[in-house]
């Protein structure tokens, strides 16, 4: 096969259709156009440049669609063409879902982007979602605007700031009713809610999580809430190994309680032991920490609404108001050389 063969087998076949082929599913709901998630099982790959690219979140792989094959198949270059070529003319399942908006602000850098935004504020769409869709208390909203975390995206979403270790905006995950998605040119880095000198490291998935764990806790004094943004870029992870190794550091795996989640928890057990810092893991009661909070605020009303404070019993396994930590000592905590699990 020469390489005008293998130019034309580049844009003829994408990676979509090989993802497909090997069993994955996309994901529609965390998708965007710019960037497809598919799954198999615990397995992600993330489609981008109109298809012709891909990267696992969950790894350093990435490359083009020959090197889709051989990360897969486990093969090499030449049999992974030939399994490129067997897919010529196969018919993707194409998602019916379009990005509710374009960004017209292309044009300006990223740190101008973010400053042209407007802050949350009582009354705008994005703090009705933040507060009533998505159950975060005012004052958990407050703080985070305090720390210029929070912007106001189109069409009722919000923008939560990703930033170095020397506070420098790189990008912004985008949360929004009908949208899911991160800055056109950003890089994910870590969202941060809490003081900077904090040593209790608490690592979530996405930005809503950690505020909703912020919320919980009651924004736990000694804590940093974190979110990776659902990646683990080289980025990423200079940031949390620089936070993980200063003196008395504790890494807290607060991811989701899935499998995505748990290779996420075990990453960071292996960073924890790198940086010889200590590690806990904090699983939440239901797949995500919004989700929990979401039950545990509705139960809250509930109570409120039936005029007796304590009517409903918890339900078995739920966080109950008034707890002071989820991770009391001595479960699945230890240090880089005793590090315990579930």
């Amino acid at each position: 096969m020469n390489r005008k063969e293998i130019e034309a087998l580049r844009e003829r076949v994408g990676c979509a259709a090989v993802l497909e082929h090997a069993g994955f599913a996309i994901d529609v709901k965390e998708s965007t156009r710019r960037a497809m998630k598919f799954r198999r099982g615990a397995e992600i790959i993330i489609v981008t440049h109109e298809g012709r690219g891909w990267f696992d979140p969950l790894s350093d792989a990435k490359g083009d669609v020959f090197g889709l094959v051989e990360h897969l198949d486990h093969v090499g270059f030449l049999e992974g063409a030939g399994r490129v070529a067997d897919l010529v003319g196969f018919a993707i399942t194409e998602p019916e879902w379009q990005s509710p908006w374009r960004d017209q602000s292309h044009d300006l850098s990223l740190p101008e982007r973010w400053q042209a935004r407007r802050r949350p504020w009582p009354g705008s769409s994005t703090w009705a979602y933040l507060n009533s869709d998505r159950f975060l208390p005012a004052t958990l909203l407050r703080a985070a605007i305090r720390q210029d975390h929070l912007r106001v995206g189109p069409y009722g979403s919000m923008w939560a700031a990703h930033t170095d270790n020397a506070g420098m905006v790189t990008g912004w995950e985008a949360r929004g009713p009908e949208y899911r998605g991160f800055a056109s040119g950003g890089t994910k880095v870590l969202f941060r809610l809490g003081p900077d000198t904090a040593l209790r490291l608490a690592v979530t998935e996405a930005a809503i999580d950690a505020m909703s764990l912020a919320a919980i806790e009651g924004l736990r004094d000694g804590t940093l809430y974190l979110s990776t943004g659902g990646g683990w870029s080289p980025s990423t992870e200079a940031a949390l190994r620089q936070l993980a190794s200063r003196p008395d550091a504790l890494l807290v795996a607060a991811t989701d309680a899935n499998p995505q989640g748990e290779m996420f928890g075990e990453r960071l057990r292996t960073l924890a032991v790198a940086t010889g810092c200590d590690w806990s893991r904090l699983r939440p009661p239901e797949e995500d920490w919004n989700e929990t909070l979401k039950i545990k605020e509705k139960e809250k009303r509930e109570r409120k609404e039936d005029g007796v404070p304590h009517s409903h019993r918890p339900r078995q396994g739920k966080l109950r108001p008034g707890e002071p930590a989820l991770d009391p000592a001595a479960r699945n905590a230890g240090g880089p050389g005793d590090v315990m699990k579930d």
